[in-house]
């Protein structure tokens, strides 16, 4: 069995979604740090209008509910997770706060200048960082934020091993300067920038993975796709802990400004 020459979206759906559910989060992160990078958006009031663009089952939303004023709306295509996150908010009795709804990225259900911040953690890759960036401006108010953690590279060159790998899994990432720039040119006035701490995978995401992978499997025995699909994810873990100086995620701060501090295409 070779995943070599796969990449996550070469998965079934269902498998994605039967492995990730059981997870609080479905990428690299935490409570903590979601507090923290809420910390640098200075606007929001009990009529604030927040949107979590793919929440997962709301790890992070759930957070945000309970620390930041205002009404938030999660959206995911996966239906499933829509539920898990509508039914953690009647049970934190916040279903008057936030609210699940599918949805995708690319057709978001929102009007021009209707929010006043759009979250994303690990999950702006699925339309691309430039491409989210540029196209979700437009829902944002004047001097409205968006905070997105999103994979860069922490150096110039790495070893050709992890180097492949993300060329496959994800072409477009880059490197910290590189994307700040990006966000100065898709029309942002860059705020914060800050660097996800190694326990955001380990702890929050690697260990909650292990489990996952367990039920997973024994529901999907001798299944090759699952199987192909579990070995994809072990792999993945063992190169962060190989080249984790060399990449990771970052948290990316930044304020709509008018007009375009640089120019947006």
């Amino acid at each position: 069995m070779s995943n070599e020459n796969k990449t996550i979206y070469d998965f079934e759906l269902n498998l994605i979604y039967d492995f990730f559910s059981t997870m609080q989060r479905q990428g690299p992160g935490s409570p903590e740090v979601t507090l923290k990078a809420l910390g640098f958006i200075d606007n929001l009031t009990g009529e604030s209008r927040i949107a979590d663009l793919g929440c997962g089952t709301g790890g992070q939303t759930m957070v945000l509910a309970e620390h930041a004023p205002g009404h938030i709306t999660g959206l995911d295509i996966f239906p499933g997770f829509i539920e898990i996150l509508n039914r953690k908010a009647r049970q934190a009795s916040l279903q008057d706060k936030v609210k699940g709804i599918v949805g995708s990225m690319d057709a978001l259900p929102f009007r021009e200048e209707e929010l006043d911040l759009i979250w994303s953690e690990g999950a702006i890759y699925n339309i691309g960082f430039e491409r989210g960036l540029r196209e979700w401006r437009k829902y944002l108010k004047p001097g409205g934020y968006i905070a997105v953690s999103e994979s860069s590279w922490f150096t110039d060159e790495r070893p050709a091993e992890i180097n492949d790998f993300w060329v496959d899994a994800y072409p477009e990432m880059d490197t910290l300067p590189n994307q700040v720039a990006k966000i100065y040119k898709a029309g942002y006035l860059p705020v914060a920038t800050f660097i996800l701490p190694e326990n955001c995978w380990t702890e929050h995401y690697f260990v909650p993975k292990h489990a996952a992978q367990e039920v997973f499997l024994a529901k999907y025995a001798g299944n090759k796709a699952a199987e192909e699909f579990s070995a994809y994810q072990a792999a993945e873990e063992k190169l962060y802990d190989k080249y984790k100086e060399f990449y990771g995620y970052v948290f990316f701060i930044a304020k709509k400004t008018e007009p375009f501090p640089g120019k947006a295409e």
